[in-house]
């Protein structure tokens, strides 16, 4: 047995057997869902009309602090079978509620979506608070028939993906010039760059949210955890996976806690490192490096939408949220005709889609995990029955939101729900370092230099949020 904390000991379980380092699919392309959304398609895109490509190595510093991250919830995810909640609950149950209720304050906020329905508008007329609310039903019909959550999930996220890189690489390669590339590859390097404009009480806030936004925001990484256990990786393989509403009935029953395996074993050993191997390759190529090719054609498009609407800066200046979104939609049309213009608003309400399913899934998720373990008469019910009782919740929750809401349309939302992510990742930068270095055997710790990135994390975001309120007096504009 290996005791961690003051929860019930793990039971020592042999790892399974790594699978190979380079692959194509896996638990990460929920990361890759979710870190190819609106902030690199969006928020981004806007801060680049505004500020130029200079203004990217704010998103550089952001995504790679992000593998990271990925990373270091792997390690926990993967040597336990445990989601990072439960280690929060081995060092302190609070820890976990505290996570808990921040996912409830920041995820009603249906943000992606409706900027997605903001783009769906202007390409068919269909008010985007409509379009929102049947896309809210139909993620939460579409998992609520699913046998197994998890395949539906990244079958359908790996094709999605596949559309958008591929898509929005070709359609940059009609609109860019050369001169675009240099400039969004080499302002990634001006490090220490903020004009006076960004350092205001209207857009410093928005900076800071879209940081967060570089890559997966919020609780995501968090949740990714869970992704890894329903895969199967490391110890997660002993884990049940769960399933859709309709099949609640097949489910096998949850354990009460994770497994560990012997690290004094050398085989096992050798088997951790083919693990780790495997999620870095992960991070490295297909999470850092597929969220970098799709900003960099992002940042290639709101260049040449700057030359194509050279008033646009003014217009997001004054206040007018989604002129960056027209303004793209038209460098798209001036290259190609209106069915291209029509294209780039599908790929933004394509990419709104994509975020919904994974986010609202993973919601689920973590809020039925700690449920089931945590909240005394759970096990009366299946862990299927409590994550559809959160999804079908929040998708409720969801639909009040965009019908009677108090944000000013779906720019304010995504703002919103940006800045607010910033808070949970300072956060959860924290409980890593407790739970990687107090919960796991001394031979599978994160090592100095790793502690010292994800300190450096948990600075840099709670940082930007208490330098915002103390020198602008907001944390939301």
């Amino acid at each position: 047995m290996w005791r961690a904390g003051r929860l019930e000991a793990m039971p020592i379980r042999k790892l399974p057997d790594a699978p190979p380092s380079i692959h194509i699919l896996g638990p990460t392309v929920f990361l890759v869902a979710l870190g190819v959304g609106m902030g690199e398609s969006y928020m981004w895109p806007r801060l680049v009309l505004l500020f130029g490509p200079e203004i990217r190595w704010l998103f550089l510093i952001g995504v790679t602090l992000q593998a990271v991250v990925m990373l270091e919830m792997a390690r926990y995810a993967m040597a336990t079978g445990e989601s990072i909640f439960f280690g929060a609950a081995r060092v302190f149950k609070p820890i976990m509620w505290f996570f808990f209720t921040v996912a409830i304050l920041v995820y009603i906020w249906p943000g992606h979506l409706s900027a997605g329905a903001a783009a769906l508008e202007e390409l068919t007329g269909i008010p985007w608070t409509v379009s929102a609310c049947v896309g809210l039903i139909l993620v939460g019909v579409v998992f609520s028939l699913a046998k197994v959550i998890y395949n539906l999930l990244e079958n359908v996220l790996s094709l999605l993906i596949g559309l958008l890189v591929v898509g929005t690489a070709v359609v940059a390669s009609m609109v860019g010039t050369w001169a675009d590339v240099v400039s969004t590859i080499t302002g990634m390097f001006h490090f220490g760059y903020l004009p006076p404009e960004a350092l205001s009480a209207a857009w410093f806030p928005i900076i800071v949210g879209s940081i967060a936004f570089a890559g997966p925001s919020g609780m995501q990484q968090m949740w990714y955890t869970l992704h890894l256990r329903d895969s199967g990786a490391g110890m997660g393989a002993h884990i049940p996976r769960i399933r859709g509403l309709r099949h609640a009935g097949e489910e096998e029953a949850m354990p009460a806690r994770g497994f560990m395996f012997d690290t004094a074993d050398p085989d096992e050993m050798a088997k951790w490192r083919g693990w780790r191997r495997w999620v870095t390759f992960d991070a490295l190529l297909l999470f850092w490096g597929v969220t970098m090719l799709v900003t960099v054609s992002f940042t290639v498009l709101a260049q040449a939408a700057s030359r194509e609407s050279p008033n646009v800066k003014s217009l997001l200046e004054a206040g007018e949220r989604e002129a960056a979104l027209n303004a793209m939609s038209e460098s798209f049309a001036a290259a190609g005709g209106p069915v291209l213009g029509g294209l780039f608003l599908g790929f933004i309400a394509l990419i709104g889609l994509n975020a919904t399913l994974g986010l609202f899934d993973s919601f689920s998720r973590g809020q039925a995990d700690m449920t089931y373990h945590f909240v005394p008469g759970a096990k009366r019910f299946r862990m299927s029955h409590l994550y559809a009782g959160f999804l079908w919740g929040v998708i409720a929750f969801g639909i009040v939101i965009l019908l009677f809401g108090p944000a000013d349309g779906p720019g304010a939302i995504l703002d919103i729900l940006a800045f607010l992510s910033t808070f949970a990742m300072g956060a959860y930068c924290v409980v890593l370092l407790l739970v990687n270095n107090r919960m796991l055997p001394k031979p599978i710790r994160p090592k100095l230099l790793t502690n010292l990135i994800i300190g450096f994390g948990a600075v840099f975001y709670l940082g930007m949020l208490l330098y915002s309120l103390l020198r602008f007096g907001v944390v939301v504009s």
